[in-house]
């Protein structure tokens, strides 16, 4: 990360920002889109409704297709999802396209695990390597194995959820816990008077993870810059590192009985 302009750059040459995206412009290709003929037309429909003439960044948003059409979320009579068989490098092949036609500087993907994206990086004729995988990850799934990896294939892993989410009840267990309330957490907000929040946040770009920070308060914004102040210490990081239980608070329920479900194993 340059800690000057706190900017992380991609493999393609192009810059992130390391904490949130601010006005970085990505975009993400839904499951009902994944047909090659729908990739660029989904984009240009999304650049109409946004008046730009381009995305920052464009990612494949989970790796396995649903039934083209209106629904978001198509089911048949008896509420099953219904899934569409489209192959993940005809649709990085679509992608490619996109970055071609200058309707995204970037291509990336999320939601994927090690197998999928290498996939796509020993598809014959890869043209552009995905920059990124935009994954949950946090203390508690620190993603420490599928780090390991994207870092081999100089892919920047993002992390959301990184503060634990924002519990919202369609998606999120409301009896998981609270991750802010970690007592490891605490302690070392306490000893580098900084906030729990802000110790997640740095634990995270001290391990070279872009993170996403969602926050519509002017507060929180403010304090979240903040995490570029400090540093925390080797011990600091073993104790995060420990915390790791390979929990998840946003593992999809749609798409568990697809082949290609990305929550499947650890990484």
């Amino acid at each position: 990360m340059n800690s000057k302009h706190q900017f992380v750059q991609l493999s393609d040459g192009h810059f992130i920002p390391g904490l949130g995206f601010g006005t970085y412009k990505p975009q993400e290709l839904w499951c009902t889109f994944h047909r090659p003929e729908l990739v660029q037309s989904s984009l240009e429909r999304s650049l109409k409704k946004l008046h730009f003439d381009y995305v920052d960044l464009y990612l494949i948003h989970y790796p396995f297709s649903m039934k083209p059409g209106e629904e978001l979320f198509p089911k048949d009579e008896n509420g099953k999802t219904i899934y569409d068989h489209v192959d993940l490098c005809a649709v990085w092949e679509a992608m490619e396209k996109c970055k071609d036609a200058g309707l995204a500087k970037s291509i990336g993907v999320s939601n994927f695990n090690h197998r999928q994206l290498e996939m796509i990086l020993n598809k014959p004729g890869l043209k552009y390597k995905p920059v990124c995988n935009q994954v949950e990850c946090h203390v508690y799934h620190n993603q420490r194995k599928l780090l390991d990896f994207c870092k081999s294939k100089n892919i920047v892993l993002v992390a959301y959820g990184a503060l634990g989410t924002q519990r919202d009840k369609q998606w999120v267990d409301q009896s998981s816990p609270v991750l802010l309330d970690d007592p490891v957490l605490g302690a070392l907000a306490k000893k580098h008077k900084r906030s729990p929040a802000l110790i997640a946040l740095r634990y995270q770009l001290q391990r070279g993870v872009v993170v996403l920070a969602q926050s519509f308060k002017e507060n929180e914004i403010k304090e979240n810059i903040q995490v570029f102040d400090f540093e925390l210490t080797a011990e600091d990081m073993k104790d995060l590192d420990d915390l790791n239980r390979n929990y998840r608070y946003l593992a999809a329920e749609f798409g568990a009985d697809h082949p290609n479900y990305p929550f499947a194993d650890e990484y």
